[in-house]
């Protein structure tokens, strides 16, 4: 089985649109998205509906979370003052942008997607979130300690853990097995498709390929490729200049920052 899985969008829709294409040529068996779909840009809408067009399983990112609740908070963990203060301006704006229609169907999307494999008398489970299993905007980022990356697999009971929020693609395998008998288990950030901050401006996705002979004993059973793929980053990037949101977010899509 091919699954593709994409996230955090953020009202992105060029490379929305873009980041469909290339999934179209995939030919993929079964398509997610992972959240965050709203914030930063000027298309929330039009995101939402062309997401919910093509009937794709969703989960609520946190800013879904925020515009669906009508908050003022996004859940973001802004490090700096100005960050803070350029982060308010973006969800005031998309909440001045979302139809009551779309902020609905943010509101009810739900935290996580579990799926359950039944492959080589082994039940192999594939969980779907947003930032982590434990909290919707907790980031997983790819150098956090060993040994509290493993706890956050366990305690989920995820053979593959699949997320999204910061940003950053990368895939880990920890060997979790006891006694001699391997369990490997993965944890694969699946990047973003309209704000990059990996230093590349494209977007990107993953595509996970699960095979019949997939098992938690082979750590190379499944197939993890990151996609990039290019979009009209200037179309995206002067539309933000055009707006009310601060021009950093436009400099920002440039640099993949």
């Amino acid at each position: 089985m091919k699954i593709a899985l994409f996230s955090d969008i953020h009202a992105n829709l060029p490379a929305l649109e873009a980041c469909f294409k290339s999934i179209d040529e995939q030919k993929p068996d079964a398509v997610y998205c992972l959240g965050d779909l709203v914030g930063y840009n000027i298309w929330p809408n039009e995101v939402v509906n062309e997401i919910r067009k093509r009937g794709i399983p969703t989960i609520a990112g946190n800013y879904d979370q925020g515009i669906g609740l009508m908050s003022d908070e996004c859940g973001c963990a802004y490090k700096t003052e100005p960050e803070k203060d350029m982060g308010k301006i973006s969800i005031s704006y998309t909440n001045h942008l979302v139809t009551p229609v779309e902020r609905k169907y943010l509101r009810t999307l739900p935290s996580h997607i579990n799926l359950e494999f039944q492959l080589n008398h082994d039940k192999f489970n594939l969980l779907l979130v947003h930032g982590s299993p434990r909290k919707i905007n907790e980031y997983l980022f790819e150098d956090r300690e060993e040994k509290s990356t493993i706890r956050i697999l366990e305690q989920a009971n995820a053979d593959i853990l699949c997320f999204g929020h910061t940003h950053k693609p990368y895939h880990r395998i920890f060997n979790t097995g006891t006694e001699g008998k391997d369990h490997f288990r993965h944890a694969i950030n699946i990047g973003s498709v309209g704000k990059p901050k990996d230093g590349d401006p494209r977007g990107g996705y993953v595509i996970l390929t699960i095979n019949d002979n997939t098992s938690i004993n082979d750590k190379d059973s499944i197939q993890v490729e990151f996609i990039r793929f290019e979009y009209d980053v200037e179309k995206a990037a002067k539309a933000v200049e055009d707006s009310p949101l601060p021009n950093e977010y436009a400099e920002m899509l440039r640099k993949g920052v």
